[in-house]
């Protein structure tokens, strides 16, 4: 029997779009560092996905934006919202693939913005301002919490997202992506009475599933940060 050597297959994950507002690379890469400096943890070898729509395509000079992008450390996947031939081209030219979007995105102006595969139809309680859902959040939701910690009373599936600006605490079982202190607050902390996490992220900090150290998996644990790293410890 031939042993399998690859297979494709289709998953869906959630990246980083940047939206460019200004075609002067000096510029760009200017904002990127101030953004770098505003959020200290941000992850600077973030993948990110272009977003060009709001430039004007007679005076972009695409190949030296993508240089000045690259030059500060986060990795280009692709780019969205290209409609002219000779744009195609030159993005073609330059390596970088042309990504189509299928689900809408939020953003805040001006900023790296969170995407989202779906909108999320939960109800939800407002308490103390913290923010309870009573629900699990199945595979392809996101719920997001903002300036209050995130309760989630149920679990978390796989290819879920519950993202907070500042705590997250999950009380039932936790197998997708929890992202605290979203906007830069290092000291947030990730508290999971299951974890079987696809990713654990703290103000840009983050592990993949398989950088969580197996001793913790399906136990009770909570996620820190400590002098900049991340920290496990299980709850008694």
């Amino acid at each position: 029997m031939s042993q399998q050597l690859i297979k494709f297959k289709d998953i869906n994950f959630r990246s980083m779009v940047l939206y460019l507002y200004n075609h002067e690379p000096e510029l760009i890469l200017k904002a990127i560092e101030n953004k770098f400096i505003e959020l200290p943890n941000f992850t600077k070898n973030l993948p990110v996905i272009l977003n060009i729509d709001a430039l004007n395509l007679n005076k972009i000079n695409l190949k030296h934006i993508t240089q000045s992008i690259l030059s500060t450390g986060l990795c280009i996947i692709g780019i969205i919202s290209c409609k002219e031939i000779a744009l195609i081209k030159t993005i073609n030219s330059i390596n970088l693939p042309i990504l189509t979007e299928t689900k809408k995105s939020y953003d805040t102006h001006n900023e790296l913005s969170l995407r989202t595969a779906k909108s999320v139809c939960i109800d939800d309680i407002l308490y103390n301002k913290t923010r309870v859902i009573n629900l699990h959040v199945r595979s392809g939701q996101q719920v997001y919490s903002g300036n209050a910690d995130l309760v989630i009373l149920g679990n978390v599936s796989s290819g879920a997202e519950v993202v907070s600006d500042r705590n997250i605490h999950i009380y039932g079982i936790m197998r997708g992506r929890a992202l605290a202190g979203a906007k830069g607050d290092n000291n947030c902390y990730i508290f999971c009475s299951n974890l079987s996490a696809e990713l654990i992220s703290i103000a840009g900090k983050y592990w993949v599933m398989d950088q969580i150290p197996k001793k913790f998996s399906y136990t009770s644990s909570c996620i820190y940060l400590k002098k900049g790293m991340l920290t496990i410890q299980k709850i008694n």
